[in-house]
């Protein structure tokens, strides 16, 4: 299985070396060429407007479209709201997800916080169905999930932080800078059964 991660901006490195800990053979991608050896892709946190501005550069809009129709894709954070159909702004997104994000919903970058998380999901790779500790780093919120989406966790006022449609997962916290490689796993997991 080979994983890739989106390296145009943000937190990339941190995903690549989260999956080879795991063993997974992990890459780079900065052009629509660099997607057609991938299983699955990870899109990671960052700053999503320029995300997009320079996948419309590199001409990776329509090469990432074609690649989630087909294939796993993970967004975290900022990738999470690149990989949504809707903002609530006018910004570039891959529109694949059937979910509505809120960018920076928790404030400024001071206002960064960790939580444990309930995660049933997670059992599917470690049946302890222990808490999942999450870093939210300037954070985007996701508002709501329409039709086959669905939320994975909440916070325990009940906003949605993580979920998944069919073969896309999106975070709004941020697994790679821990060493709790659960939803690594889950996303390998999507790869495996899409």
């Amino acid at each position: 299985m080979k994983v890739g991660v989106l390296a145009l901006q943000g937190d990339f490195v941190e995903h690549v070396h989260a999956l080879r800990r795991i063993g997974v053979e992990a890459s780079e991608v900065r052009l629509p060429g660099q997607l057609g050896v991938l299983d699955g892709l990870i899109i990671p946190g960052g700053e999503s407007t320029t995300i997009g501005k320079l996948a419309i550069d590199y001409e990776m809009m329509e090469p990432l479209r074609a690649f989630g129709r087909e294939k796993a894709i993970w967004g975290t954070c900022a990738g999470a709201i690149f990989l949504s159909k809707d903002a609530r702004r006018k910004q570039p997104l891959l529109e694949l997800m059937d979910i509505t994000v809120e960018r920076n919903a928790f404030g400024r970058q001071v206002d960064s916080f960790e939580v444990d998380l309930n995660v049933p999901a997670l059992e599917s790779v470690d049946p302890s169905g222990s808490p999942y500790h999450a870093v939210f780093i300037r954070a985007p919120l996701i508002e709501t999930v329409q039709e086959d989406a669905q939320s994975l966790a909440t916070l325990s006022d009940g906003r949605i932080v993580a979920a998944s449609q069919g073969h896309w997962l999106a975070t709004v916290f941020h697994p790679e800078l821990t060493s709790d490689d659960r939803f690594h796993r889950y996303f390998l997991e999507m790869i495996r059964t899409n």
